[in-house]
């Protein structure tokens, strides 16, 4: 099993939970998070003043899948959250060692 993570444009959040539901993956985690990448932020234009924005808004999206469907989950991703300029964010993929479901003791990847 693996987790994948991934950081995206709150923009993009609605096509890509539909492609992973196409995908058959509907079940996953969302949160708001704010960061940057090595670009450290942008600078918008407010009320004629440059101003530096150090934290950009992003969505972190997380899936723990079977090691099967890393390939399919990662490529709805991509397809689905790219515009090719800078901020379109990162996925990262980490093994897991055990998934147990609370109501039904069920482990594994039964568990999913």
């Amino acid at each position: 099993m693996k987790k994948i993570e991934a950081v995206i444009r709150p923009e993009k959040v609605g096509e890509v939970r539909k492609a992973l539901s196409e995908v058959g993956y509907p079940g996953l985690m969302i949160s708001n998070i704010e960061g940057h990448g090595t670009h450290k932020g942008k600078e918008q234009q407010w009320r004629g003043e440059t101003m530096k924005v150090d934290f950009v808004p992003k969505v972190k999206l997380e899936i723990i899948a079977r090691d099967a469907d890393v390939d399919k989950i990662t490529e709805a991703i991509i397809k689905f959250a790219k515009t090719g300029e800078i901020g379109d964010g990162k996925i990262f993929i980490y093994p897991i060692v055990d998934a147990i479901r609370i109501r039904t003791s069920e482990k594994g990847v039964e568990a999913l």
